[in-house]
C-alpha cells in the first residue's frame, strides 16, 4: 500500500501560492511527502522511521548471527514500496504509528490485487478483525508471520508491528532468514521474494534500494579546487542539523520566520532552509548569496536544465522550480557534490543530509559559482 500525499513543501522563504498550482497542474506524476518525488531518495524518508531501519540494520545479527549484508536501505527498499515509510501518519517518539497501517482484508475478492482467502490467526490483535486477516504495520506482515518474526526493538517488552522500530527488527529478521548474505544479489532477490512472490515487486524494492544506497554513500573531493571544497566541507559540515523555514546565514545557522503555507515554523528552530544553507556556506570563500533560492539563480554562470544533470560540478548550486523554465517559480536549491549527490535541506521536519539530485521534483538546472 502506496500512500501519496500532494506536493505542498517549500523550501525556502518566500511567497509560492501561485506557482504551487502551477506546478501541480503541469506535473504529470504523483508526488511524495513533503514535495519530495516518489523517484526521490533519502529525502523522501521521515527522519524517525530512517532511525528505526538504521537501528535494526545494526541489531539484526543479535537475533541472526549469520546474516551478513543487512543494511538500512535494504529494509528502506521494502518499506518504500510497502507503506511509503508511513508518510502521513504520526510517529512518535518511541516509534509507535498512528493511525496504525492496515491492509486490505485478504478474504480473495480482489481488492487491493487478493485472490486467496486468508483465516484470522490473530483474533483481531495486530490487524482489528477476527473475520479474516489483513498485514499490518509500515512493513505490512501478516500476523501469522510477525508471530514468527516479531521482535521488541523499542524495550517496551511488546513485539508491535505498529511501532517502527520493533517492525523494522522484524523485517530484518524475516529477510535474513537462517543467514542470508543480503550483499549477493541473488540471495537479496530471494529474501525479497520470500516477502513478496513477484519479479515485479522484486524489481522495484531493489530499484529503491539501489537509490538509498546512492544517497547513504560520501561524496569524493579530492579532485576540487580549494575553494570549491571549502564551500562543500562547510555544508557538509552542517548535516543533522535541524530544517528551519527561514534559518540560516552567512554566520551559520539561526532562528528561522513563520511560517510555510502549510503552516510550518521555524521560530523555535535553530537550523537552516535550503537557501539559508547555500549563503552560509559560499560565505566562506567570500561570495555573497541572495536570501532565497530563486534570487540565488541570478548569480554566477546559469546551466540550462536542458543540458541535463550530468553537466554539473561539485559546488554547483541546483535549482528545482514548480514550472521548470520559469525562474521566478524556483523553490529550492541545493548544493552539488558530484557523485549525483547534493548537499539537501529539504523540507520541514527534516534535517541537512545529503540526497541525490532526483531527490526532488522540478529539476531546474544549476549556476557554477566558481
Amino acid at each position: 500500500m502506496t500512500v501519496l500525499l500532494l506536493f505542498t513543501a517549500v523550501c525556502c522563504a518566500a511567497p509560492v501560492s501561485g506557482a504551487l498550482s502551477t506546478f501541480v497542474a503541469l506535473s504529470a506524476g504523483g508526488q511524495g511527502d513533503g514535495g519530495v518525488a516518489d523517484a526521490g531518495t533519502a529525502a523522501d524518508i521521515p527522519d524517525r522511521m530512517l532511525a528505526a531501519y538504521k537501528k535494526a540494520a545494526q541489531r539484526v545479527g543479535t537475533y541472526v548471527p549469520r546474516c551478513r549484508g543487512m543494511r538500512w536501505p535494504v529494509l528502506a527498499g521494502i518499506a518504500k514500496v510497502e507503506s511509503n515509510h508511513a508518510i502521513g501518519r504520526s510517529v512518535a517518539g518511541n516509534g509507535d504509528i498512528r493511525p496504525k497501517i492496515y491492509g486490505v482484508l485478504l478474504n480473495g475478492s480482489g481488492a487491493g490485487g487478493n485472490t486467496t482467502a486468508f483465516a484470522d490467526t490473530d483474533g483481531g490483535k495486530w490487524d482489528g478483525t477476527a473475520t479474516g486477516e489483513r498485514a499490518v504495520g509500515p512493513f505490512q506482515f501478516l500476523p501469522s508471520t510477525w508471530e514468527g518474526v516479531g521482535k521488541d526493538a523499542s524495550g517496551d517488552k511488546k513485539a508491535d508491528p505498529h511501532n517502527a522500530d520493533d517492525a523494522a527488527l522484524g523485517a530484518a529478521v524475516y529477510l535474513c532468514g537462517n543467514g542470508r548474505d543480503l550483499a549477493k544479489q541473488s540471495q537479496l532477490k530471494a529474501a525479497i521474494l520470500q516477502y513478496n512472490r513477484s519479479s515485479e515487486y522484486v524489481a522495484n524494492v531493489t530499484g529503491w534500494i539501489d537509490q538509498y544506497t546512492a544517497a547513504a554513500k560520501g561524496p569524493s573531493l579530492k579532485d576540487v579546487s580549494a575553494r570549491v571544497r571549502t564551500v562543500i566541507e562547510a555544508a557538509l559540515a552542517q548535516k543533522g542539523v535541524p530544517y528551519s523555514w527561514g534559518g540560516g546565514n552567512a554566520s551559520g545557522a539561526s532562528y528561522g520566520i513563520c511560517c510555510t503555507d502549510s503552516g510550518k515554523s521555524g521560530v523555535n528552530i535553530k537550523g537552516f532552509d535550503c537557501s539559508g544553507l547555500a549563503l552560509y556556506a559560499y560565505a566562506k570563500v567570500g561570495v555573497r548569496l541572495p536570501r532565497t533560492a530563486a534570487a540565488q539563480a541570478g548569480v554566477g554562470r546559469r546551466i540550462p536544465a536542458g543540458l541535463g544533470k550530468g553537466v554539473l560540478k561539485p559546488g554547483d548550486l541546483v535549482f528545482y522550480a514548480y514550472a521548470p523554465g520559469r525562474d521566478s517559480t524556483i523553490y529550492h536549491v541545493g548544493i552539488y557534490v558530484g557523485g549525483g549527490q547534493m548537499v539537501n535541506a529539504a523540507r520541514p521536519g527534516t534535517r541537512v543530509r545529503l540526497d541525490a539530485v532526483d531527490a526532488m521534483p522540478g529539476y531546474a538546472g544549476g549556476a557554477r559559482l566558481l
